[in-house]
């Protein structure tokens, strides 16, 4: 079974190393290959920074273009896995195991076949 798991948190702690437990980017990326060389990987990327967002809304046929995320809030939207596991604890344990899970949180969802 597929899932997406969305990976939010503070940009300062999940990237800067301002935080203790502050993943560094080379640690995300040697455990991002291993996922991919076990098979539970499919895909996964980190997002640009927050303030490159643009929220797009259509209502009643008009389309409104704005700048910024959805959403203010401190932990914003910063990367995604989407994994290939058994079931629901294997991917929260896969999840779990994320460097950035550490200094923000992984929303796990199955994806719809």
């Amino acid at each position: 079974m597929k899932y997406l798991c969305l990976i939010y948190g503070e940009e300062d702690k999940l990237f800067a190393g301002s935080h203790p437990d502050s993943p560094d980017h080379s640690e995300c990326i040697a455990h991002e290959a291993a996922l991919r060389e076990s098979g539970v990987l499919v895909a996964g990327a980190p997002l640009a920074p927050v303030e490159t967002a643009t929220t797009v809304r259509t209502r009643d046929g008009r389309v409104a273009v704005t700048d910024g995320p959805f959403i203010e809030t401190k932990e914003y939207l910063a990367g995604f896995l989407y994994i290939e596991a058994r079931d629901l604890n294997e991917a929260l344990r896969v999840a779990a195991e994320f460097p950035s899970a550490r200094v923000g949180s992984i929303e796990v969802r199955p994806v719809r076949a």
